[in-house]
């Protein structure tokens, strides 16, 4: 079994994190709105999200673009989802998803 180490804090006290780039599947209905239905993970795991149960717009930090912030139901547990929209100059890419992992 490997062993956790504690979450390191910043200069903020929060714990630290990195962006996991993730797949996942979304509907769009008829007003645009973007719907999470799936996340599957690099190894190729499948969840499906259960619910949303919030969702924000998000800046992202270290970043300059836009992003949005799902607060989704997976598992039985509350997740956060962000989505990370790319420049607007680069046609046929929307964006791209990613979890935050504590390092």
């Amino acid at each position: 079994m490997e062993s956790r180490r504690p979450c390191t804090p910043d200069a903020s006290g929060r714990p630290r994190t990195r962006r996991v780039y993730v797949k996942v599947t979304s509907e769009f209905d008829s007003t645009g709105y973007m719907q999470p239905v799936s996340i599957t993970w690099a190894d190729g795991r499948t969840f499906p999200i259960e619910q949303v149960r919030d969702f924000r717009p998000a800046g992202m930090a270290g970043s300059s673009l836009p992003g949005d912030c799902f607060t989704v139901l997976i598992q039985g547990k509350e997740k956060l989802l962000f989505f990370e929209h790319i420049d607007p100059r680069f046609t046929g890419r929307l964006g791209r998803w990613f979890v935050e992992k504590t390092v």
